[in-house]
């Protein structure tokens, strides 16, 4: 007799054609897990529609909390980008993974203790060791003695700035005005107040990155790259 032909035959009969059995601990793993909701159902009035309704509004609660939160525009300060009423969506994340605020880049901080009791939406214009100066011959802001146009955001007919100044941000702060100058309350406001205008890095609650709302509005907000020329406090070009 042809022993390997034997041997094949028993390999063959040892695999079973059927799936194996689930074991009774996980079947009473699903039972309970499916008679708890079951139980929570039967409990909300509506039953699974309530309790698919709650599921969705923790869903949305925690991603408010954690990753993406809408943001709406009390003013006029940010126009024409931004007008009033607009809800942008703002990246709670974008700085939480050793990501620093940029220069150009729009974002929604706590001014508590510096500009007000409020959340407020600004233009990020110097970052920690910048020297911001307003203005060079031709009316326009100077970063690190690189003088940048901003014609491409600015409210139309507004000058960068009205007021001058020349500051130098201390380090893990931003200097940030808004794109209406001639409507902002800014940086240039608060610059003999606590903090000299400056923001925190660690009060930037995240970087508005589109307009959600209204339909007719939506947009995604990119960053400027007017300051991408602009040497880094150092020397070297960031």
């Amino acid at each position: 007799m042809d022993t390997e032909a034997q041997s094949t035959e028993r390999d063959r009969s040892s695999r079973p054609d059927e799936p194996e059995e689930i074991s009774d601990t996980e079947q009473a793993e699903g039972r309970s897990r499916f008679a708890l909701v079951s139980r929570a159902a039967d409990w909300l009035p509506g039953g699974r529609i309530s309790l698919a309704a709650l599921s969705c509004l923790l869903f949305l609660l925690l991603l408010s909390r954690f990753v993406v939160q809408p943001f709406q525009i009390p003013s006029g300060s940010m126009e024409p980008g931004l007008r009033i009423g607009d809800r942008v969506l703002v990246n709670k994340l974008a700085y939480r993974f050793g990501a620093d605020p940029k220069r150009g880049d729009v974002v929604v901080f706590d001014g508590t203790g510096y500009f007000g009791e409020a959340d407020y939406i600004k233009r990020v214009v110097g970052v920690g060791g910048d020297r911001v100066v307003c203005c060079d011959r031709q009316g326009r802001i100077e970063v690190n003695g690189r003088s940048v146009d901003e014609s491409t955001f600015l409210y139309p007919g507004d000058k960068p700035s009205e007021v001058p100044f020349d500051v130098v941000v201390p380090d893990d702060t931003l200097f940030v005005l808004g794109d209406h100058r001639g409507d902002s309350s800014d940086s240039r406001d608060h610059l003999g107040a606590p903090g000299g205008g400056m923001i925190p890095v660690g009060d930037v609650i995240g970087r508005a990155d589109g307009i959600a709302w209204p339909p007719g509005h939506w947009t995604r907000l990119d960053h400027v790259d007017v300051y991408a020329r602009v040497p880094a406090a150092d020397g070297a070009h960031g």
